[in-house]
């Protein structure tokens, strides 16, 4: 996981420096045991510092090996996340194991997309799905009474851990954790953007964790696609005014990639849709031009949508680099298979590299357009239209 680094110059705790040799030390590991020696005393230390709240030990460690050993970086990284979204708990004598849950859903819509608090009805018929649909048999679920939108997450290692704690103690109690929604952050406002159901569920040891692992054979894709048809409807009454589309429940940080993975190419038929349906034109009409956007390194792309026979940018969508891609990714013809199944067919894309700038009165985005240069997305004058900029 990716972070802000610090100076090199900045002293670092003793804690935080046994981090990174015992990362150094895994990643340099010669075989399954010795690989299995250094996980544990990685795990021990991790879990002490998640009960002392030492987020900074955890960020120093990563920022150091972040350029010094890529490596050990990513093993500390895949550490520190499955100690935060997994644990063990007691109940009655029986050890069980607990996991941190996300149910990501996609969607836009013209208005605003509510995060909310889920009610008891709905929370309860959430649950009957997943147990049956996505969790093993046997599985005591306990979900958080929200709607998380992507700013209301927890913002570090050590809020997820103790999200991990307060959800776990609710699967062992059979009950759901109770959010207060006005200590909630606002959330802000795009076209098209991701909500998350979270949750934890405890199963006895060892034993099967979701329906694809249990000897029954069902698949991933089956699993998904039971909880689009029974669980999807559930969340409508949600969702008021929104195109949706469930995604598959998974283990926290798993979940929350695969949603930001997933919502690139579904903010770009958003967006198709949406300039669709508000200037009332085919999408014959339309065109997209695609630019890449660098700092020191390739950062993102940024699409911009205005009609076939103007240098007007009408709409903007940014697609960030995730995980391991960079310049050398071919991301740019991604984007245009993504528009092109969407129905455009005008996709221009640029070669120039664009500088990673924003408007300075604003902060908007600026994206680029037929001519090479880069402005503000603006609908026509006409039509009320929400945020030009979508995630």
């Amino acid at each position: 996981m990716k972070r802000n680094r610090f100076s090199s110059r900045k002293r670092i705790s003793a804690d935080a420096t046994e981090l990174s040799r015992l990362a150094i030390g895994l990643a340099e590991s010669g075989s399954k045991l010795e690989d299995l020696f250094w996980q544990n005393r990685l795990a021990e230390l991790v879990d002490r510092l998640f009960q002392e709240g030492s987020e900074d030990d955890f960020t120093s460690s990563l920022d150091r090996l972040f350029d010094a050993h890529p490596m050990a970086h990513d093993d500390l990284a895949d550490i520190i996340e499955s100690q935060a979204e997994s644990c063990v708990m007691t109940d009655r004598g029986h050890a069980l194991d607990i996991l941190l849950f996300a149910a990501p859903v996609l969607a836009w819509s013209r208005f605003s997309i509510p995060a909310t608090a889920i009610p008891k009805g709905t929370l309860q018929t959430l649950k009957v799905h997943l147990c049956a649909h996505v969790f093993a048999a046997g599985s005591r679920v306990a979900l958080a009474d929200y709607l998380y939108s992507p700013d209301q997450l927890p913002h570090s290692f050590v809020e997820t851990w103790q999200l991990l704690q307060q959800l776990g103690k609710a699967a062992l109690a059979s009950s759901d954790l109770a959010i207060d929604a006005s200590s909630m952050p606002e959330t802000n406002r795009f076209l098209s953007d991701t909500r998350y159901v979270v949750g934890a569920l405890a199963i006895p040891r060892g034993t099967p964790i979701f329906r694809w692992n249990e000897a029954d054979k069902i698949t991933r894709e089956a699993s998904l696609k039971e909880w689009i048809r029974q669980g999807g409807p559930c969340l409508e009454p949600l969702l008021t005014g929104c195109a949706y589309q469930p995604l598959l429940a998974d283990a926290y940080h798993a979940a929350c990639r695969s949603a930001d993975s997933a919502s690139r190419p579904y903010s770009l038929n958003a967006s198709v849709a949406f300039l669709q349906s508000t200037l009332g034109q085919p999408v014959e009409s339309l065109r997209a031009v695609i630019g890449g956007f660098h700092d020191k390194r390739l950062e993102e792309y940024r699409v911009g949508f205005g009609p076939h026979d103007s240098e007007m940018i009408y709409h903007g969508v940014v697609w960030p680099l995730l995980g391991i891609e960079d310049e050398t990714s071919d991301v740019a013809a991604e984007i245009e298979a993504a528009l092109r199944k969407s129905g455009l067919k005008e996709v221009v894309v640029l070669d120039q590299q664009f500088p990673y700038e924003f408007c300075d009165d604003c902060g908007a985005p600026l994206y680029p357009n037929i001519e090479g240069d880069t402005v503000h997305a603006e609908m026509p004058e006409q039509n009320n239209a929400p945020s030009q900029t979508l995630h």
